[in-house]
This record gives C-alpha cells, sequence and structure tokens, in this order.
C-alpha cells in the first residue's frame, strides 16, 4: 500500500484492499471472527503511508465502518510517519481530510464525517508549528465560507463541527495523544489562543445569529436548529478554554468547599464553579456586542413558542442556551472595564432578569415539576445563582435584584432555598430527586456567600464600623445552612 510518493498504487489492488476492509469491518459488527478482522484492520493503519488506500476506501467505499476505519488509518500513520512525509504531503492529507468533511456534509453517516474532521484537526495541530501565517490563513478561510452558511446548512453545521475538534485537540485536557513532549502542545494551545480563538467565537457567535430568525419564525424543527446548537455548543467550549494569554487573569476552578467549612460533610455534592477571564481583548465580542443580549432574547423567544410541548426544556437548543447562559454568569476579571465594578454588575443583572421567570415564584415553579414539568430549568436558575455568588460579593449579590424587585437577592435566595427544602422534606423519599440536587446546588452558593473569598472583599468595601457582610443574609437562610451543615 503506497502513499502519495513512488508508484501509483495498482486499481485493482485498491479495489481488493477496499473490499478486505469492508469484509473485516462487517464481521466485527456481526461478532464473526473478530480477532482476525481486527488484525486485517489494523494492518491498513501499521502499513507504510497507506494514504492512497485509506482515501480510496473513503471516497468509493458503501460501507460507512469501512470509511470510518480508513479515516482512523490516516490518523495512525500520519501521526507515526509525520517527520518524513515532506510539506506538500503534509499539507494534502490536511486539505484532503477537511475537504472531505465538508463535501460530504449531508451523508446520512455522520459519525465518518465526525471522525475525518477530527482527522483534520489532530493533523493540522501536529503541523502548526510548522505552517506559515499564509498556510493557515488558507485553510480557515475555506472554513469561514463554510460557517457563514455560503454553501448550506449542512456545510455551515460540518464548518462549526470542524472548529469544535479543533478547540478539543488545541485544549490540553482534551487533546489527543501525539508522543510528543508536554511543550509542544502548550505552544500549539497558546499560539492558538493568541491568533485564533476570539476569531473562532466571532465566527461562530455570527452563524448563530445567521439563523435566529428562521428557527423562531418556524413551528416546527428546521435544519437550522442544529446549526445553533452547534454553534451555542462551540461558544460554551471556547468560554472553557484555559486562557492564558493575560497575565493579570488567571483562571479559577473555585471549590467553595475547599476551606473554611467542615470536612465531615462528604455526603454533600461539591460543584466546581469555573470562573471564565477571557481578558480585556475579549470585551468587545463578549460585552460590547450586545451578545448576550441576543442569547437571552432567543430561549425567551422559543420558551413560549414551545411551553405546549414538554419535551422542549431538554431539547438540545434548549439545554445548551442555557448552559451559555449559566457559563456567562461566571464571567469576571478585565473583560470589564475598570469602574468600580459598575459594567460587571449591569452585565449580572442582565443575566439575572433573563432567568428569574425560570425561578420564580419557587412555590409555583417546584409544584409544576412536581407536576412533571422539566426540572432542567429550575436546576440551572440554582446554578446561576451560584455562579453570580462566585464572581461577586455578597453585597453587590444581594443589591442586583432590588434594582427591579421590591427584594434583595439573598431574600429571594432564602425564600427559593425554602421551598426547596420544603419540597425534598415533603417528598419523603430515597430517590435523589431534583429537590435534592437544588438542594446541594443552593448550598454551595450559600457556603460561597457566607464563607467564600467574597466575604473578606464585601468587608473591606463596607469599611469599619459600616455594614457587617454577615448581617446581609437573611436569618432564614443562614439557618438552613448551618442546620443542613449539622445533619450532613
Amino acid at each position: 500500500m503506497q502513499g502519495f510518493t513512488g508508484n501509483n498504487t495498482d486499481l485493482a489492488e485498491l479495489h481488493s484492499t477496499m473490499r478486505a476492509i469492508e469484509l473485516a469491518s462487517t464481521s466485527i459488527q456481526m461478532q464473526i471472527n473478530p480477532a482476525a478482522s481486527e488484525a486485517i484492520i489494523l494492518s491498513l493503519g501499521q502499513s507504510s503511508q497507506p494514504y492512497k488506500t485509506c482515501q480510496f476506501i473513503l471516497e468509493n467505499s458503501l460501507v460507512a465502518t469501512a470509511r470510518f476505519q480508513a479515516a482512523a488509518a490516516i490518523r495512525e500513520a500520519a501521526i507515526r510517519e509525520w517527520s518524513f512525509l515532506n510539506a506538500d504531503d503534509k499539507r494534502s492529507l490536511i486539505s484532503f481530510c477537511l475537504c472531505y468533511a465538508m463535501q460530504h456534509a449531508s451523508s446520512p453517516d455522520g459519525y465518518v464525517q465526525a471522525k475525518v474532521s477530527s482527522v483534520a484537526a489532530q493533523l493540522m495541530k501536529r503541523g502548526w508549528l510548522e505552517m506559515v501565517a499564509a498556510e493557515k490563513e488558507t485553510l480557515f478561510y475555506q472554513v469561514n465560507q463554510a460557517i457563514v452558511g455560503i454553501h448550506g446548512v449542512d456545510v455551515q453545521f460540518a464548518g462549526i463541527k470542524f472548529l469544535e475538534s479543533l478547540v478539543s485537540e488545541f485544549s490540553p485536557s482534551t487533546s489527543s495523544a501525539m508522543g510528543l513532549p508536554r511543550e509542544f502542545h502548550e505552544q500549539c494551545r497558546r499560539l492558538l489562543e493568541r491568533d485564533f480563538l476570539k476569531t473562532f467565537y466571532q465566527w461562530t457567535s455570527e452563524a448563530a445569529s445567521s439563523v435566529t430568525n428562521r428557527i423562531i419564525e418556524s413551528d416546527s424543527f428546521v435544519p437550522e436548529v442544529k446549526v445553533c446548537t452547534a454553534a451555542l455548543d462551540l461558544m460554551l467550549q471556547i468560554l472553557n478554554w484555559d486562557f492564558r494569554s493575560n497575565t493579570s487573569d488567571t483562571k479559577v476552578n473555585v471549590n467553595v468547599f475547599s476551606s473554611g467549612v467542615r470536612q465531615d460533610v462528604d455526603s454533600l455534592k461539591r460543584y466546581e464553579c469555573h470562573l471564565v477571564q477571557p481578558g480585556s481583548d475579549w470585551r468587545d465580542v463578549l460585552i460590547l456586542s450586545g451578545h448576550i443580549g441576543w442569547l437571552l432574547s432567543l430561549y425567551a423567544a422559543l420558551r413560549p413558542k414551545f411551553s405546549c410541548e414538554g419535551y422542549w426544556l431538554d431539547c438540545p437548543i434548549a439545554v445548551s442556551a442555557r448552559k451559555l447562559i449559566v457559563q456567562f454568569s461566571s464571567l469576571t476579571g478585565t473583560v470589564f472595564l475598570s469602574d468600580d465594578g459598575k459594567m460587571h454588575e449591569r452585565h449580572l443583572l442582565q443575566l439575572l432578569s433573563g432567568i428569574l421567570e425560570w425561578v420564580d415564584p419557587p412555590d409555583v415553579v417546584s409544584k409544576a415539576i412536581e407536576n412533571g414539568k422539566s426540572e432542567s430549568e429550575m436546576l440551572d436558575g440554582c446554578r446561576t445563582f451560584l455562579a453570580i455568588a462566585n464572581v461577586t460579593t455578597p453585597y453587590v449579590f444581594d443589591g442586583l435584584l432590588k434594582s427591579i424587585r421590591p427584594i434583595g437577592t439573598l431574600t429571594f435566595l432564602s425564600i427559593l432555598m425554602s421551598e426547596v427544602i420544603k419540597v425534598l422534606i415533603t417528598s419523603n423519599t430515597e430517590e435523589e430527586t431534583w429537590s435534592w440536587e437544588a438542594r446541594d446546588i443552593l448550598l454551595d452558593t450559600w457556603t460561597a456567600l457566607l464563607m467564600g473569598g467574597s466575604m473578606h472583599e464585601t468587608l473591606t468595601r463596607c469599611g469599619p464600623g459600616r455594614v457587617n457582610a454577615r448581617s446581609l443574609i437573611p436569618a432564614s437562610g443562614e439557618a438552613i445552612v448551618n442546620y443542613h451543615f449539622q445533619i450532613m
């Protein structure tokens, strides 16, 4: 099986190899002589430069699993032989995989396209430090053309999924093993963050915005929904990035039970709050663009439109939108202006105003859940409160709701917690129902307010002889927390 170099592979040999891989792939599915079949498939990736053969299988085989195995073989051989391939061969491999994923975007065998797209992302990363800027720009121009939608919805979806694979590969926590030192992966991560990550986010948010009207105006499922959902997922993935370019910003995974709390509460779930600190360079795209308002408006428009369909709250686009809203609540750092926290407070108030109907009135919402409504919104609403509690002080936290309601956020949180506890006690079951999870999230929220690092900030802000931070907490809220710490 020869690759790009040397004599062309004989057509009869290509067909023979393709049939062997097809038979082996089918046999594995049917559990017929699996050991021998696996050996045949492994031999393809282990052979020297099998690229022409693999491309032939991808382009001609009618057996989806065989095409999948051919893509896997390209990846295995290319990573192994990368240092021996010439520059043209490397570019051709990346270009082939990327073009294949786009050209076959409408294929019903989505997992094959996903595999090829993943291989393209891995090979692009493998050659990242060798590629000049012009080569990268050429490849990403193709991706951008796909994402803007000029080639149709399916190709638009494929372009977004490719970027998802690429971001995953460049993130150290989700990257594929390549047998290379850690320094290589770190350098790739740093360069992608510096040169392209924000651009990817902009492309993706624009793609999502471009299909919004079509989704809202339709009374049924339209293909644009999958594009919007994929875009929301990619935006969430990018916000989960380990941002390091801004030295003044250090992203933190705050476990609010890590200090100042009794260590004998092991039965209590511990939710980590992922703080997002991309830095001031992202202010235009995240804060000033109106992007968050668009997201809240999209969810608010779809929510009543499909309220009669009980499953909608748990459908992919609804779940993805809520996850992104919760993640935006964890945004902090120099992405906001140094204006005594005013920009940050407006940001949090906008989000809080958007999610209140998910949890308010607490008794009405909990009754609806007990009568069969999905608990997803309630739980994500609780997660939003937890996120906000970890990026601001109790003083600011309490003041957010006061600007639009007659009560403060802390009082509302106490009412919400009381309702959750009431449901938990009334249900009297050992099964972990929604009220169990809501209670744990809200306990984490109270703990962040009572014992987290924000307490020191509040005392500093209030100053000696002024408002004591703990006095901001309603007695009922603190009593609930103390009670549960005692019995857990």
